[in-house]
């Protein structure tokens, strides 16, 4: 790592003022108490008291003292004016030019006891702690020297100069580097070593290193793709084999190294010293084994689902063939039944009137038709086997490649698997062939009447059984990055006992189980009492007697009147904002915050070229528009040809970088004024875009509500009330929003933490309630239809008034008092990043056969959900916040459509990670253009506020910043800034001409 990694605007701003600080942030370091008033009253002038404490407060909040003392915001001055009952505090211009400054400097770090970066104790503790923060993490070389100026200012350390933090951080980074290869690639014997350097030699006769063409995954949904899949995972292994575990090394920092290797290509990592070679091809190998069985596994569901989806459309066409035949035969038999209702033909008489009608033989042949026809509608046994051929091509390889594990409730279902491998997947099975896996439905056709073993139905059975447990996440796969088991990494024993204490002050529940509920019961009691003493003056909620129960309704929102004066300047403030080319936008922003700097090179070797801004942004643009590199590439300019931004894209663009990137744009909307008048960043929402996928790959799903015949993905992001998109997850097909929810909540890396989460109501289930409570955060979908939600009580005596009857349903209080501490280390062990939340919420929620629990935590979610059910038919206020938030969504939604509309809207990537980083550069752009935008909205309100144009702060409050029509996607990709913009000046906002054609 080069010394250099900070950008020139970092480096201005180091050990400066950055802007104003804010309240909290005054009241924090700019404070002064009784001892300071005493330090400082002990000087005879006003402007000296003031200096002496301007740099108190400078040093307390930025680790160093100024050369100019006076270069601190009007505010901050103003504030410590005040306290020292300073009249006027220009008086503060005498003290710069005087010499006692330097004596102060010396007073307060003497008082204060501050300590110079050279004390060999601090450079220790500090380089201690960022090896720390190295080894555990993979935070980039920036971030890492913005925690140690951090932590320097917190220990009272002054800030030394920024070149010489710089190369201690790029020193403790490549050292914790060099720990990691070195210890990857101690254990790695000369055999092992040659068995690993092979992966990088082209083998007579073919055309790539094996390096190479082993990183490409399966593309094709059939089930030779899937035996060939079993053909790369075991050659994969024959590398594999024999090579030492990395379980006691950071599992992020082994991956990242994987990561980087799958980047690389097979020269440059031959290229690498000898120990980080090793290190990298271990990594590389070891986390492909676990992508590659993933990938079978993947496959596998994908071509089970198909077959059983192809027996019960070849059933139901079969059916439709024989409903004639089946009319006719019931017909007969009704003819015939009709005599057993006759109550005239005595009880001894019936089947001779009954075959007079209809003669014996012919009732039976139409007893037998039936009997054949008319079958369950979901069992499709017979269409099933005729599919067998097909599944056994290549389950037998699935079955014996794939490393399964079972929780108990998929048990019976490895039993399954063990029986059929030892069998050596014969065609017959014994009749002590294990059955316990087999559901009801399925036992007539399994087990036959002689009480032997049908072994086509069992193999058909468990293919279904085996893709229900892989979904629920009961039988899981090792070693493996999606389809783990979820329960490995929770707290247990010592460790749970001594992180409990905390893990309870951290989620603010009481560590016993009655305490709490206590609390929920009496918050429940208010809540229900104050929505019923409501009710009569509450005229959008109806509840009414419905037959056995009680019917409620709740009338929807109707639209918010727009007033002129919000059209006005809506209007006034889109006649301003600039028009501009999209490429103009990202280098614009560049050029503000510097997010171009966050993509750094895969291999870490810290390479940089020339104008790499320009090719960063072409690359952004040509991924989020979908259009691909053709249309940026300039012969004439070399950060466009296209072997410059083929490189970028492959070394550059991936999902850390894009996350860090990410975090900066979020960061920069926070600071905004404008911004925090649509929102604190306290609340979210999340809700899935929707693209076809029109290429082979396993990795998209089937829903013809939204791909019509195709394939798709879901991109599942979370929108902050500023508008930013803070997180977002691929997800193939349309899979259930609750089951990836809290995952791309948890995950999200900016510096936004929003506590309330509102969503549409696919995400809704009382699991998702209770896990979001106890991790402190409130739920708050949108209910569509909320006359089926039930309503549960603590309290079977209580009397609710008009809300009793609705009150039908007891919480099972003793089952969550039972599980309480297993709750506790649930919540702790997912707020700890110590589990996946996708594959812990899919062994929650399953309907058949849930564990205890998942039971408790879903009895300690419907007490948070009736609280919040109460909350929403009460509020209207609160319904219409949940709406605005969800809307926000929609339309950053419309926004991420028409930037992503090259080749008709439609992603055409065949790899998860391919799919991951192409809508992942479409967040960050979208990202770009409402920072861009809400910078040049925010200066156009000072405009027309200058010009007195009316402007109401509840107007404001309602503008958006996903506008598109000023930004050009279409035709013109140019990478200029006019030279003003560059330097930091904004431009020129549209004349007047341009307001007034608006507002006609």
């Amino acid at each position: 790592m080069p010394v250099s990694f900070l950008t020139d605007e970092q480096r201005r701003r180091y050990g400066q003022y950055a802007g104003d600080p804010t309240p909290d942030q005054l009241a924090r370091y700019f404070h002064l108490d009784d001892s300071d008033r005493e330090l400082i009253r002990r000087r005879r002038y006003d402007h000296v008291r003031l200096g002496f404490a301007v740099q108190l407060g400078t040093v307390r909040f930025l680790g160093t003292f100024l050369d100019d003392p006076t270069a601190v915001p009007p505010v901050v001055i103003k504030t410590l004016a005040a306290q020292l009952a300073v009249a006027d505090p220009r008086c503060l211009e005498r003290y710069r030019t005087g010499e006692t400054r330097w004596d102060h400097m010396a007073e307060i770090r003497r008082h204060y006891g501050y300590r110079e970066f050279g004390d060999p104790s601090v450079h220790f503790r500090l380089a201690r702690w960022l090896h720390a923060l190295c080894w555990t993490g993979t935070e980039r070389p920036s971030v890492l020297f913005d925690r140690a100026t951090a932590w320097l200012v917190a220990h009272k350390v002054l800030l030394p100069g920024v070149s010489m933090l710089e190369r201690l951080v790029a020193r403790v980074r490549a050292r914790a580097n060099q720990r990691l290869w070195r210890l990857l690639s101690a254990p790695v014997t000369p055999a092992l070593q040659e068995q690993l350097d092979r992966l990088l030699e082209v083998k007579e006769g073919e055309r790539q290193t094996p390096f190479d063409r082993l990183r490409q995954g399966p593309v094709l949904q059939s089930g030779p793709e899937v035996v060939r899949a079993v053909t790369r995972l075991e050659e994969v292994r024959q590398y594999a084999l024999g090579l030492p575990s990395f379980d006691r090394l950071p599992r992020s920092k082994v991956l990242a190294l994987a990561r980087q290797a799958g980047a690389a290509k097979a020269q440059a990592v031959a290229r690498m010293p000898p120990a980080r070679r090793t290190a990298t091809l271990l990594a590389f190998i070891r986390s492909l084994e676990a992508s590659a069985q993933d990938d079978i596994l993947d496959l596998f569901e994908i071509v089970v689902a198909r077959l059983f989806a192809e027996a019960k459309a070849a059933r139901q066409k079969a059916r439709l063939r024989t409903l004639r035949d089946l009319d006719a035969a019931a017909l007969i038999l009704r003819d015939a039944c009709r005599f057993l209702l006759e109550d005239a033909v005595p009880d001894a008489e019936v089947r001779a009137a009954a075959f007079a009608v209809v003669p014996r033989l012919q009732l039976a042949e139409a007893l037998g038709e039936v009997d054949t026809l008319a079958v369950p509608e979901d069992h499709s046994i017979k269409e099933l086997r005729d599919r067998h051929r097909r599944l056994r091509r290549f389950l037998p390889a699935v079955l014996d490649a794939v490393h399964f594990g079972a929780a108990p409730a998929g048990q019976p279902v490895l039993d399954a698997i063990t029986h059929l491998r030892a069998s050596g997947h014969r065609r017959h099975l014994a009749a002590s062939a294990p059955v316990d896996f087999v559901p009801a439905s399925w036992r007539r056709e399994v087990r036959r009447e002689d009480g032997g073993i049908d072994a086509k139905a069992y193999v058909l059975c468990l293919a279904d059984r085996l893709r229900q447990a892989l979904r629920r996440r009961d039988l899981f796969a090792s070693p493996s990055l999606r389809y783990g088991d979820p329960r490995q990494g929770l707290l247990e024993g010592a460790a749970w006992e001594a992180a409990r204490p905390t893990v309870c002050r951290t989620l603010g529940v009481a560590s016993t189980a009655g305490e709490e509920l206590n609390r929920l019961a009496e918050r429940l009691e208010a809540r229900y009492q104050a929505t019923a003493t409501n009710l009569p003056t509450n005229l959008a909620v109806r509840i009414e007697p419905d037959g056995a129960g009680i019917d409620l309704t709740v009338s929807p929102l109707d639209k918010l009147d727009e007033p002129a004066s919000l059209k006005a300047l809506r209007a006034a403030v889109a006649a301003r904002l600039p028009r501009v080319d999209l490429p103009e936008i990202l280098l614009e922003i560049h050029a503000r915050t510097g997010f171009a700097a966050d993509f750094t090179h895969a291999s870490e070797g810290g390479a940089r070229v020339e104008d790499l801004t320009t090719s960063v942004c072409a690359v952004l643009v040509a991924e989020a528009c979908n259009t691909g590199l053709e249309p940026l590439i300039r012969p004439d300019h070399p950060a466009l040809r296209r072997g410059r931004l083929g490189w970028v894209r492959q070394n550059y663009l991936r999902a850390e970088t894009l996350t860090r990137a990410n975090a900066r744009l979020v960061a920069a909307q926070n600071g905004l004024d404008l911004a925090r008048r649509w929102g604190g960043g306290d609340v979210a929402s999340a809700d899935g875009l929707r693209f076809v996928v029109p290429v082979r790959t396993i990795h998209a799903g089937p829903n013809p509500k939204y791909f019509g015949p195709e394939r798709g993905v879901t991109y599942y992001n979370l929108v902050s009330d500023q508008f930013t998109g803070l997180n977002a997850i691929t997800v193939p097909g349309t899979l259930r929003d609750s089951l990836v929810l809290l995952s791309v909540v948890l995950e999200q890396a900016t510096d936004l933490r929003p506590t309330e989460i509102m969503t549409d109501a696919g995400a809704y289930t009382d699991t998702i309630f209770g896990i979001f409570w106890l991790l402190g955060y409130q739920f708050s979908p949108r209910l569509a239809d909320i006359g089926d939600a039930r309503f549960w009580r603590l309290d079977g005596g209580a009397d609710y008034g008009a809300l009793d009857a609705l009150a039908a349903h007891k919480i099972n209080r003793p089952l969550i008092e039972q599980h309480w501490d297993d709750l506790l280390r649930l919540a702790g062990s997912l707020k700890l990043g110590l589990v996946p939340a996708t594959g812990l919420i899919r062994t929650l929620q399953t309907n058949d056969r849930p564990t205890k629990l998942a039971q408790a935590l879903a009895e300690l979610g419907r007490i948070i959900k009736t609280h919040y059910l109460l909350a929403y038919i009460d509020d209207e206020a609160y319904r219409r916040r949940i709406l605005i938030q969800l809307n926000r969504g929609e339309q950053r939604h419309q926004l991420a459509r028409a930037v992503f509309h090259g080749r008709r809207g439609e992603l055409r990537q065949r790899y998860r990670e391919g799919q991951e980083d192409q809508l992942g550069a479409l967040g960050l752009v979208v990202n770009l253009i409402v920072l861009w935008n809400t910078i040049y909205m925010d200066a156009a309100l000072r405009q027309l506020r200058a010009e007195n144009f009316p402007v109401h702060d509840e107007d404001v409050a309602r503008l958006t910043p996903l506008g598109y029509e000023h930004i050009n996607m279409l035709g013109r990709y140019a990478f200029t800034l006019p030279e003003p913009v560059a330097r930091g000046e904004l431009r020129p906002l549209r004349n007047t001409a341009d307001l007034e054609e608006a507002l006609i």
